[in-house]
């Protein structure tokens, strides 16, 4: 009988009501989003409940794939915070239960939800596409309702533009009515003025009645009205009282849902796949046609066998042609003419290429469209392995419940995957980047970041640990940093001021007889930077002995020797012999030209560091042991002057 352990059923229910909540939050704002995008299809059309209710369901079947990985995301923060903040963490790694040990039932409900993510986007997700199209255009297609606004022409109504001075709400009447009105064509445009109106529906709402008052109607006259006429071309008319009827259907007609059917989000993997070979074949067919057409018609290449076409080279060799000195025995006529004949066919040929190119620019479009979102299905449903990576060892390590600093982390790491997913798919969309490469990119960024963050949370690593990092910034850039020795202020041991006078002459010896022995202002071997690397001893155990002086010298009561300690350089002991500790890394950087490059340089740059510290070592011995002979002396003659 299969039992599941308490603590499994404690981390899913937390999981699982946390889950719930953060995906219909995700939902709500990924679906306003969505609204605000066509929001115009939306206002003043009029539309019903039933007609929004299918709008706003099909948006949120759209939008359930992307909820999932941010709802993930959240859900997994916010319940390992919780565990952390209130130590409970604590004690299920003190009862010997790793943490890993504690995400696998989290790890088999996130395989299930990335599984879901995917049937999703490939049955129900494409007929909800299919449907959301088919309700956008219908909803474009539409005529609006007649809210007139106030002081901006509104071109609501079919073949008509309308100012309004001025609305009274209450009885509906227009103050200071202007129209234009465009039936046909610019030869019957009309423009009407009037000090009022009333603008209505008829009952059945296939037509509009105008009804305006005291106005004047200017209108252009048809071409075949004239015919015989000694009218002026335009007629201008006041009147009292005008009734107008306009053709207006404010009915909602479904459009035919098959213009959106060939949407490469309507399809699913298996339609994809089949559309992909259809389309390669069919753009292949118009390819080799326009190249059978360029080859005999744009170079006028002739049809013959492979004979008859050697024996034309052969002879063409035989005979020299200079097409200048043709061209220059014709007469000035014949060379406009022939020019002119030249210039029409490079410009037929052109515009020829250009329309051809277009259509396959197109087919390669839709091709580009097809293949991005047949990678896309698998790329949504393993976002929400990923995110739980992310989001569940983050937890752990921030260990901060509730809606804080969670959604903060949240938020950033989806504005960082939202953003390289959306370069990717915009540029292998336009053909700039491999399809491949653009939608996997945001994948290829997130998936080490989350097996690194997961690494560090199982090892109990400090993550964010700001110094850590800076000192290895630091130390990629070759920078480093400045000793800081304070004067204490109580000291148990005195110095022992005769040892370091004798350690600091014989590490001035040494350095001395170091400096002469190697030529850091040389260049480095290759061969030894790369391939076989010598470690540096001497430098190793020259930079302990002055450590352990420094030490022993910064509990001394005088200021002098605190300020001439700050002076010594912290010396880096291993950065001048190879750029990594690994003979395999040496070697890859070695094949790797450029990287070799920088780091042969910045391996030549420690050298002549290290050349200037040894001096700076030196000359600062020099100066403290004259200081302690300094100390020295003066103790001397205070304790003469007592005795």
């Amino acid at each position: 009988m299969l039992r599941i352990k308490k603590l499994y059923i404690l981390i899913i229910k937390q999981f699982s009501l946390l889950f719930v909540g953060t995906f219909f939050i995700s939902l709500f704002v990924l679906m306003m989003q969505f609204v605000w995008q066509y929001i115009d299809a939306l206002i003043g059309k009029g539309l019903t409940l039933d007609i929004l209710g299918q709008f706003f369901w099909h948006m949120a079947l759209m939008m359930i794939p992307q909820a999932l990985p941010l709802a993930i995301l959240l859900s997994s923060l916010i319940a390992f915070g919780n565990l952390g903040e209130s130590s409970e963490l604590t004690a299920i790694k003190a009862a010997g239960i790793s943490l890993m040990q504690t995400f696998r039932p989290l790890i088999f409900i996130v395989l299930l939800i990335a599984c879901g993510s995917f049937y999703f986007q490939n049955y129900i997700g494409p007929e909800a596409n299919k449907k959301m199209g088919q309700l956008l255009i219908s909803m474009k297609q539409k005529s609006p309702e007649l809210e007139i606004p106030e002081g901006v022409f509104y071109d609501g109504i079919p073949n008509s533009n309308i100012y309004v001075q001025k609305k009274d709400i209450k009885t509906g009447m227009l103050y200071g009515v202007m129209i234009y009105r465009m039936t046909d064509s610019y030869e019957d445009a009309a423009i009407i003025l009037a000090d009022s109106g009333m603008l209505q529906s008829t009952a059945e709402k296939k037509h509009l009645m105008l009804n305006l008052y005291s106005g004047e109607w200017f209108e252009n006259m048809r071409s075949q009205d004239l015919v015989g006429s000694a009218y002026v071309p335009y007629r201008r008319e006041t009147f009292s009282k005008k009734r107008i009827i306009i053709d207006f259907d404010g009915e909602f007609n479904l459009a035919d849902a098959n213009i959106f059917g060939q949407n490469a989000k309507a399809k699913g993997l298996e339609q994809i796949q089949t559309d992909i070979d259809s389309l390669n074949h069919t753009y292949d067919s118009i390819g080799r046609s326009f190249y059978d057409e360029a080859m005999r018609y744009a170079y006028s290449i002739p049809q013959m066998s492979k004979v008859d076409s050697l024996r034309a080279i052969q002879s063409m060799k035989s005979k020299e042609y200079n097409l200048d000195s043709v061209f220059a025995k014709l007469p000035p006529d014949k060379q406009r003419m022939a020019v002119n004949n030249a210039l029409s066919k490079v410009n037929q040929q052109c515009s020829d290429l250009s329309f051809k190119s277009m259509i396959t620019n197109d087919g390669d479009k839709y091709l580009r469209q097809h293949k991005i979102e047949a990678i896309n299905k698998f790329v949504v449903a393993l976002s929400c392995i990923i995110f739980f990576f992310i989001g569940a060892p983050l937890g752990a390590i921030i260990r901060k419940g509730g809606l804080g600093i969670p959604i903060i982390a949240s938020i950033i790491v989806f504005i960082i995957f939202y953003i390289l997913d959306n370069t990717g798919y915009r540029m292998a969309r336009s053909g700039i980047w491999a399809i491949w490469f653009g939608k996997g990119l945001a994948t290829a960024v997130l998936a080490p970041t989350a097996v690194f963050i997961t690494y560090k949370a199982n090892n109990d690593s400090a993550v964010f640990n700001l110094d850590a990092y800076i000192d290895l910034g630091l130390r990629m850039l070759g920078m480093r940093r400045k000793r800081s020795v304070a004067g204490k202020e109580v000291i148990i041991n005195e110095p022992d001021y005769a040892h370091d006078i004798t350690e600091l002459q014989r590490i001035s010896e040494e350095i001395t007889t170091y400096s002469s022995e190697h030529n850091l202002k040389s260049p480095p071997n290759i061969i030894k930077v790369f391939f076989r690397y010598q470690p540096d001893h001497e430098i190793e155990r020259i930079s302990q002995e002055l450590e352990a002086v420094i030490d022993d010298l910064s509990n001394s009561r005088d200021k002098m020797v605190i300020s001439l300690l700050n002076h010594y350089p912290i010396v880096a002991e291993k950065a001048h012999t190879r750029p990594f500790e690994r003979l395999w890394l040496n070697t890859l950087m070695a094949i790797i030209i450029p990287a070799g490059i920088f780091f042969y340089c910045r391996m030549w740059r420690f050298r002549l560091r290290l050349l200037k510290d040894l001096r700076t070592i030196r000359q600062t011995n020099d100066k403290m042991m004259k200081r302690i002979e300094q100390m020295g002396k003066v103790k001397i003659e205070k304790e003469l002057k007592r005795s």
